[in-house]
């Protein structure tokens, strides 16, 4: 059997579903008897189904959420520098973890944004695909992945909305969108 070699994925755009496909790889891995680490960044203030669902995979998932949550688009300054040195201290956590994980696969969840929204630099995100080890699978998903990052990735999606429930005034539903 050949080595197994590590992929960059994207899961990118601004249709439905970019967590939900890493988490789909999440599954597989642990079905696999894999070990996942799944790190969300800008996410609400509310418990996912997939979060409660983690326990299930015992050992093989090791979940944190981390940052601030959402960025308020009418955020002061005070409230952007905030969320700015919270994110960004919580990648720098998150590197080191990417440097000495015995896991198959990262799961960086909405890091997307955070590049997008200057929370983390490009920079530092094409770093730590550098330096990720050969055989780790990472995957980042989120809106607005930029130029740099897609040429850095081996598979990138994009999610594209064609129809979504939100436009017929239907709200969130449980088990679908968290």
């Amino acid at each position: 059997m050949a080595p197994t070699a590590g992929l960059v994925i994207i899961n990118t755009g601004e249709g439905k579903g970019k967590t939900t496909a890493a988490l789909g790889v999440a599954v597989r891995a642990a079905g696999l008897g894999k070990k996942v680490l799944i790190r969300q960044f800008i996410k609400g203030g509310w418990v996912p189904g997939e979060v409660k669902a983690a326990p299930a995979f015992g050992n093989l998932w090791d979940w944190k959420a981390l940052g601030d949550g959402f960025l308020k688009a009418d955020a002061s300054e005070e409230e952007k520098a905030q969320h700015r040195a919270d994110t960004r201290a919580a990648f720098a956590a998150v590197r080191e973890e990417i440097r000495t994980t015995d896991a198959a696969v990262v799961i960086l969840d909405e890091i997307l944004y955070c590049v997008k929204y200057g929370l983390v630099d490009e920079a530092e995100v094409l770093a730590c695909i550098a330096e990720k080890r050969a055989d780790l699978h990472l995957i980042l998903t989120g809106r607005g992945a930029t130029p740099g990052l897609i040429a850095a990735a081996d598979l990138v999606t994009e999610m594209h909305a064609i129809k979504h429930p939100y436009k017929k005034g239907i709200p969130a539903q449980p088990g679908i969108e968290f």
